[in-house]
């Protein structure tokens, strides 16, 4: 009900100062919304086999969502303005209201048992704010403010884990980390967050300033891409369950964003040619989102009590977030002042940075999984 208010309001909004209001407003929902919508999926399934599908599909959609975004905006905003990116979700999410009324069951009235952490959640997200602005300002002329700014944000991590390690009811309890994959998922889903975000912020420019086409234009070279998306979720992902482990799956979709990111470093190196930014787009937003996002919504599940769920799907999303809004950040530090033409390879290895270090956090976690296998047989 948030997500659809704030979109109404976003969608009527005169002024900037109240669309902003209503984009973090909007924002607030989704937080609310992507961590509990998981959590229905992994209480509903209870067998292990039939979960693991279940999360397939549901991540299936949430990265074709992600994907179609840049695709349908472009198109909406051209030929109906860009009040209605923000209005055409009033109707599917009142239709989404409606089929959670008929089909869903009522929850039980819970027990309280203990105070919610409300301290802890408003350090994390102070820290986050200060980090994301000490990032955002780092090649500016404050230098001395931004190394506060820092400074103040590890003081309070340092702070928040400490209140996390004593209280009897933390916001995050920290032996959910004691599993090496939901480290390994969540570093990961950060990397992730942070390259797909700066994937759709560059290819957009690069379509509107560096290529000079309309936002309709770029948004339709965009749509074969979200088909792509789509053929993957339903004939790829399924194979790829059945045949792989996660972790290779997730191998499998973090070399796909390398190999795009590493097109859209070769175009920038030789002028942006359209066929290489579009072959970026095919491995990045066509195979490489859905089969990434599917298996570290699984990755970051496995191994951990069904009590634990609705907190490691809330995890899992703020990791993606906080990497998207960090990352994003850490993208304008390369962007050249004074023209136009915002896009170089200094920014675009920015960007392939974190395809990188996402692949090789899974590749590292895989290898030790495959090393203690190994030494569990010979013990055996």
């Amino acid at each position: 009900m948030i997500f659809l208010l704030t979109s109404l309001g976003a969608g009527l909004s005169g002024n900037f100062l109240l669309l902003a209001i209503f984009r973090a407003l909007q924002g607030f929902g989704a937080a609310l919304l992507m961590p509990s919508s998981l959590a229905i999926v992994t209480h509903t399934f209870s067998d292990t086999h039939e979960r693991s599908k279940a999360m397939g599909v549901f991540s299936s959609f949430a990265s074709i969502g992600s994907g179609s975004g840049l695709a349908l905006g472009g198109i909406i905003s051209t030929f109906l303005g860009w009040h209605w990116v923000f209005l055409i979700n009033v109707p599917v999410l009142l239709m989404v209201l409606a089929g959670a009324y008929i089909y869903l069951d009522g929850d039980q009235p819970a027990i309280k048992t203990s105070k919610t952490d409300y301290t802890s959640g408003v350090m994390l997200f102070s820290s986050l704010l200060l980090i994301s602005f000490g990032v955002h300002h780092l090649n500016g002329e404050q230098l001395g403010t931004v190394i506060m700014t820092l400074l103040l944000a590890l003081v309070i991590l340092v702070f928040l884990y400490k209140r996390l390690k004593t209280i009897s009811s933390p916001l995050i309890k920290l032996s959910i980390f004691k599993p090496a994959n939901i480290l390994t998922a969540n570093g990961t889903f950060a990397m992730l967050g942070a390259f797909f975000t700066g994937f759709m912020f560059l290819i957009s420019l690069v379509f509107q300033q560096g290529l000079g086409y309309s936002a309709a234009k770029s948004g339709l070279l965009l749509v074969p891409f979200s088909i792509l998306s789509a053929i993957t979720a339903k004939f790829i992902i399924p194979v790829l369950l059945k045949r792989l482990r996660t972790e290779q799956i997730a191998i499998v979709g973090m070399s796909s964003m390398t190999i795009g990111g590493a097109a859209l470093l070769l175009a920038a190196l030789v002028g942006n040619p359209l066929y290489l930014l579009l072959l970026a787009a095919a491995f990045i937003s066509g195979t490489g989102m859905a089969i990434a996002y599917t298996s570290l919504s699984i990755l970051s599940l496995k191994n951990i009590p069904s009590s634990d769920y609705g907190l490691a799907s809330s995890l899992s999303s703020t990791c993606y977030f906080m990497g998207a809004g960090i990352g994003l950040s850490g993208l304008t530090l390369f962007i050249p002042e004074g023209t136009s033409f915002v896009i170089d390879y200094k920014l675009m290895a920015a960007l392939e940075f974190y395809a990188v270090a996402g692949l090789i956090w899974t590749l590292v976690f895989t290898f030790q999984q495959k090393k203690a296998r190994t030494a569990s047989v010979v013990a055996a």
